[in-house]
């Protein structure tokens, strides 16, 4: 699935947002997707969260994208500003702080 192009990261190597995004829906239970609009500061991102509120967060070019990549993996997609972000995502992420877990998840989490 190319649905978000391929760019290349550290020496050469990485498949861009498109993987990371992949592996995360293909390695949690119950993953939605909710597109955030681009910003004054950031770009389109969205952000995906397991049904655990375990979530991760990358750019995407358009929001078409996301629905094309949504239903070929079968999970919702969501505009952040229609419902809003789940509660199960803030409470992963003050679960998390309480613990004093604030570096980067590891993405390669077994299914």
């Amino acid at each position: 699935m190319r649905l978000f192009g391929r760019k290349k990261g550290r020496g050469g190597q990485g498949e861009g947002p498109g993987a990371h995004l992949l592996q995360f829906a293909k390695s949690r239970q119950g993953v939605e997707a909710f597109i955030e609009p681009k910003t004054a500061v950031t770009e389109m991102t969205v952000v995906l969260v397991a049904a655990d509120g375990e979530w991760t967060r990358r750019r995407v070019p358009n929001a078409e994208t996301v629905r094309k990549f949504g239903k070929q993996l079968g999970i919702p997609v969501y505009d952040v500003e229609a419902v809003g972000y789940p509660e199960k995502m803030r409470e992963w992420t003050r679960k998390r702080k309480e613990a004093g877990d604030t570096g980067v998840p590891d993405i390669n989490r077994p299914s």
